[in-house]
C-alpha cells in the first residue's frame, strides 16, 4: 500500500484505515479489469463497501488509486516468483509466472497506459525494473535445468508477454486468449 494512502509520515496506518484502503485497491482492481483504467470512482467505493469520502480520504486523486492497484498487482507477481523459485519443476515454474504476467497484463486494461500518460514516469521503469527482477532467477532456473533455450533473456520474454496481452486485451476472454497465445510462444522458449 503506497504511503499516500496511508496515515501521515512517520504514524501508522490504524487497522480499519489499512482494511478500507485494501478493499478500496481490491475494487478497484476488479473495476478497472472488467471497464479499463476509466471505471466509476463511485463504483469502486460502491464494491469496496465504503462511502465516496473514505476513497477520497484513502486517494486523493484517481491517478493515486490507479498508482496503488498497479503497485498491489506488481508486488503481487514478485511474491508469486519468490514463490516458484522452489517448485520441483523449473520449466512449468517459469511457465506458471509468465502465465500470472499475461493474465495481469491483459486484465489491466489500459492501466500501464493511463499512469504512463498521466503519471509519474519512473513508475512504469520502477515496476518493470521489480518484475525482471523478479522473472530473472526462473529463468535461469529452467535454463539450468535444461528447460529453457539458451540465449533467451528474461526482458524478450517479458515483450513476448506484452505484446500477446496488447493483442488479446480487448478480446472478450482476453486472459484466456493470451493463455493460449503464450502457451504457444513457451514452447519455442523449451529446449529441444
Amino acid at each position: 500500500m503506497p504511503e499516500d494512502a496511508a496515515a501521515p509520515p512517520g504514524r501508522p496506518m490504524r487497522a480499519d484505515a489499512r482494511r478500507n484502503a485494501e478493499k478500496i485497491v481490491a475494487a478497484a482492481g476488479a473495476l478497472i479489469a472488467e471497464h479499463g483504467a476509466d471505471a466509476s470512482l463511485e463504483e469502486v467505493a460502491r464494491r469496496a463497501g465504503v462511502g465516496s469520502a473514505t476513497l477520497h480520504r484513502r486517494f486523493p486523486s484517481r491517478q493515486a488509486l490507479l498508482e496503488a492497484v498497479f503497485k498491489d498487482r506488481v508486488q503481487a507477481l514478485c511474491a508469486k516468483a519468490d514463490d516458484l523459485l522452489t517448485a520441483p519443476d523449473p520449466g512449468q515454474a517459469l511457465s506458471t509466472w509468465l502465465h500470472a504476467v499475461a493474465t495481469h497484463a491483459v486484465t489491466n486494461r489500459g492501466l500501464g497506459a493511463s499512469l504512463i500518460q498521466n503519471g509519474d514516469p519512473s513508475l512504469g521503469e520502477t515496476c518493470h525494473a521489480m518484475i525482471t527482477t523478479a522473472g530473472g532467477p526462473l529463468l535461469a532456473r529452467a535454463r539450468a535445468a535444461d528447460a529453457a533455450r539458451a540465449g533467451i533473456t528474461i526482458a524478450a520474454l517479458l515483450k513476448l508477454v506484452g505484446a500477446i496481452a496488447l493483442a488479446t486485451e480487448r478480446d472478450h476472454d482476453g486472459p484466456a486468449e493470451a493463455g493460449l497465445l503464450l502457451a504457444i510462444a513457451i514452447d519455442g522458449v523449451r529446449t529441444r
